[in-house]
């Protein structure tokens, strides 16, 4: 039994799959090997016990036997990471099992739902296993003072996207849930057939890839910088219609990225003439002819870009920043996405672990994704987010019940100079594309650029006195 301060861990142990599986080397494709040495993706998710819920509220037992019968079509999460023959790294699937941590604490839930990411949260809710760096899955089940539970988790990257990710946890959960259901045959098993994002022979890079193709991310040392501040908070769906309205025809991802990048740049007061560029991670499921399994497991994103000077970036209007954006994902096709996986396994190796520089953003989307789907038997979590971010210059977009929010994990500059910029830019936004907006320019077309200068100029004198 050890004891982590304010946690205690009553019992840990493996939980090997249900049945016999596969037993041999998964090859990864160099979309896996990119960022193999990623390491372990960290994730809590805050459930509440009501007076509605069964006497077995988290039923360890019952955990452990749905997640032995989980891990047989899951097999690669019972492997352990490792290398072939030849030196590629490689899951080894022999069956060995899911590390299964059962934790209690005195702390509330409720006194942690809305705990920022930070190194203690993943230090006593997320099991850590130093001597044996080589799992794929690890769960741990913490029982709160106040009768809720707090389920952290992490999974080997070389294993699994975000997509993969919560496929693997909506399946866990669904054979908890519907214990006398119809079974795996009811479920989206995956596929593990990782060849189909084998390079072709022989490779071919299309010399337009590079346009929009980010390879290699401009990652640093993280000594001597300061500490990431990341913070979770809400944007509202009146927000993101405002900005939505403003880039007319663009996704969320685009129009909020869009506004990121832009408060970003103002809030860091970066060089006028320096570059800036965005990046951020592209699902290529559907865009590969023919498309891969929708249920496809592993790593099927590459990371696309766009790049313009801080000024250009401060100056244009939303819609032509986020134009920006949207004409990288629009560029995104089967030549590109055959393109990139060639090029990584002809250049290979693994990104470099560290942060990006001042002048870069990079922006992940879990939008659209069954976060809250993680329900088993005793209602969907309040709550989930990563339990910590530790590069700098990352922006984490996510649903929740009534927003999109953003997880923000910022060096360079105070989380609070940036968080004026963000909603003062955007309640701008919010204003100019609101009703008043509409009946100013019924009344006078004129005005309307009138109000629009006369709130520029405001704007710009108080952050010349502020900042």
């Amino acid at each position: 039994m050890g004891v982590r301060r304010e946690v205690e861990v009553v019992e840990s142990c493996m939980v090997p799959p249900m049945e016999q599986t596969p037993s041999q080397g998964l090859w990864l494709s160099p979309l896996d090997l990119a960022i193999v040495n990623r390491g372990l993706i960290p994730t809590v998710y805050f459930y509440s016990s009501s007076s509605g819920v069964d006497d077995d509220f988290f039923d360890v037992a019952r955990l452990k036997v749905v997640l032995a019968k989980a891990l047989v079509p899951f097999y690669p999460l019972a492997g352990r990471i490792g290398v072939d023959g030849g030196g590629r790294a490689e899951v080894h699937c022999a069956g060995q099992g899911a590390l299964f941590v059962v934790a209690r604490s005195d702390l509330t839930v409720d006194g942690l739902v809305d705990c920022q990411p930070s190194p203690e949260l993943r230090r006593l809710f997320v099991p850590r296993f130093d001597d044996s760096p080589s799992i794929m899955c690890a769960i741990q089940v913490t029982f709160m003072g106040c009768g809720g539970v707090i389920l952290g988790t992490a999974l080997h990257h070389a294993a699994v996207d975000a997509a993969s990710v919560f496929h693997f946890f909506k399946t866990w959960s669904t054979f908890s849930r519907d214990r006398d259901g119809p079974g795996s045959a009811a479920l989206d098993l995956p596929c593990h057939d990782r060849t189909l994002l084998r390079a072709r022979t022989p490779p071919m890079v299309h010399p337009d890839a590079f346009t929009v193709f980010c390879p290699k991310l401009s990652l640093s040392e993280t000594s001597g910088i300061g500490p990431v501040v990341s913070e979770i908070f809400a944007v509202s769906k009146d927000q993101v219609a405002a900005l939505k309205r403003a880039c007319t025809s663009m996704s969320t991802f685009v129009a909020v990225s869009a506004h990121v990048w832009r408060s970003m740049c103002a809030a860091r007061r970066l060089p006028p003439d320096a570059t800036t560029r965005l990046t951020f991670p592209a699902n290529v499921r559907r865009v590969l002819r023919p498309p891969l399994p929708a249920r496809y497991f592993g790593n099927a994103v590459i990371t696309l870009g766009t790049a313009g000077k801080v000024r250009d970036i401060g100056s244009e209007e939303l819609a032509s920043v986020a134009g920006r954006i949207n004409g990288a994902v629009r560029r995104m096709d089967d030549e590109l996405v055959r393109s990139a996986i060639d090029y990584l396994e002809m250049n290979g190796g693994k990104q470099p672990v560290g942060t990006l520089p001042e002048t870069e953003l990079r922006v992940f989307s879990w939008l659209g994704m069954p976060m809250y789907d993680a329900d088993f038997g005793w209602g969907k979590p309040l709550a989930m987010h990563r339990a910590l971010e530790e590069r700098g210059g990352i922006v984490w977009t996510a649903s929740a019940a009534a927003c999109a929010y953003q997880l923000i994990g910022f060096r360079y500059v105070p989380l609070s100079i940036f968080f004026s910029f963000f909603f003062l830019l955007g309640n701008i936004i919010h204003l100019l594309y609101s009703g008043m907006y509409h009946y100013i320019s019924i009344i006078s077309p004129r005005k309307k650029y009138i109000y629009i200068n006369y709130i520029i100029i405001v704007t710009v004198k108080i952050y010349v006195r502020i900042f």
